[in-house]
């Protein structure tokens, strides 16, 4: 494991998170969205227990609706709009899954919403955005091109833009994952979480932490896309071109002013990097001792969990299983490749 620079803790912090009550801004977001999604299981991995050594435990969020848990934080934000901008409407741009959150949510509240993705995105992926009922707007030639358009769109025309994870109501709909495990589940020492922009893991790990400060919080990145790593190391937001991963739903780079980062800086305890051939043999296991279909993205915290699996025994850990939106190609080239 790669481990925070000391001073990265304690140096740095937002308004944002120095005002945050954690529990009580997670918890009344669970209360506000319950109705609305699926409470995820949470099962014991027996075969990857056995193999390990340590009681591993499954949160289930490619169980979740639109098969992410990005569901969470786009409900919680569309729920917090003020009825003005539910009326104008509300954009997003993604690479898929957060689209697709964002097109369901708005759906079911009535909401218009515009999804800007890229035009190389997968077809699969953009169906899904076209599914829910999201007007899909294919402009730019990457993920980073397409968010810069979205933005400039709603600045023009006066409307909500949406962030994957820079968003204060985003990161507090992911962070009900927390809440649903520690309602079944209150003696964990360790989770194991995918990090992209680092929504996810500062939701989950700011409230497990805020409830139970001994709980240890493990940030996985891919080595191909390492960004949130690399700027907690810098001690500061960094950009750099990304190599291709098959965790492609957590690739890219941060905002600049992204919230995410100081969260990081004071809920992770570690960070673990691991190669493309180890998240195609963590989606393989997956596949063949849990008998479940997992994206890239999901499969990460396995294969961190894997390297350090010397270190885990006896102990109780919680992977969260972010999502299950492999395309077909992808599927195809994990298990032809070896």
């Amino acid at each position: 494991m790669l481990p925070c620079p000391l001073n990265a803790c304690n140096e740095g912090l937002s308004d944002s998170m120095e005002t945050l009550n954690f529990k009580k801004a997670v918890e009344a977001a669970h209360a506000k969205i319950r109705p609305y999604l699926y409470q995820t299981p949470l099962i014991k991995a027996y075969a990857l227990s056995h193999r390990l050594d340590a009681d591993i435990y499954l949160k289930l969020e490619n169980t979740q609706l639109t098969h992410s848990f990005k569901i969470r934080g786009a409900f919680n934000k569309v729920l917090s709009l003020p009825p003005e901008e539910r009326q104008r409407g509300v954009i997003t741009a993604s690479t898929g899954n957060h689209g697709a959150a964002v097109a369901f949510a708005c759906q079911k509240m009535n909401i218009p919403a515009k999804i800007f993705v890229a035009h190389n995105t997968p077809d699969s992926k953009t169906q899904s955005i076209k599914q829910f009922g999201g007007e899909l707007i294919l402009s730019g030639a990457d993920c980073g091109e397409a968010e810069q358009n979205a933005r400039a769109y709603a600045a023009e025309n006066q409307l909500t833009y949406i962030s994957p994870y820079n968003d204060i109501d985003v990161i507090c709909g992911q962070g009900t994952i927390g809440c649903e495990i520690l309602s079944v589940m209150d003696d964990l020492d360790e989770i194991y979480i995918s990090v992209g922009g680092g929504g996810l893991i500062s939701g989950i790990a700011g409230y497990l932490k805020s409830v139970k400060k001994d709980v240890k919080a493990i940030a996985c990145l891919p080595e191909n896309s390492p960004v949130m790593y690399e700027s907690v190391q810098a001690g500061k937001i960094v950009t750099f071109a990304n190599k291709p991963t098959l965790s492609d739903s957590t690739a890219g780079n941060l905002d600049l002013d992204s919230v995410t980062f100081d969260f990081c800086k004071q809920y992770v305890d570690d960070y673990t990097l691991v190669s493309e051939s180890e998240i195609a043999q963590a989606i393989k296991l997956f596949l063949t001792q849990e008998h479940m279909l997992v994206e890239g993205a999901a499969a990460v915290p396995l294969a961190a969990l894997l390297k350090a699996k010397d270190k885990i025994q006896g102990k109780k850990i919680v992977i969260v299983v972010c999502g299950a939106n492999i395309t077909l190609e992808r599927l195809k080239q994990v298990i032809c490749d070896g």
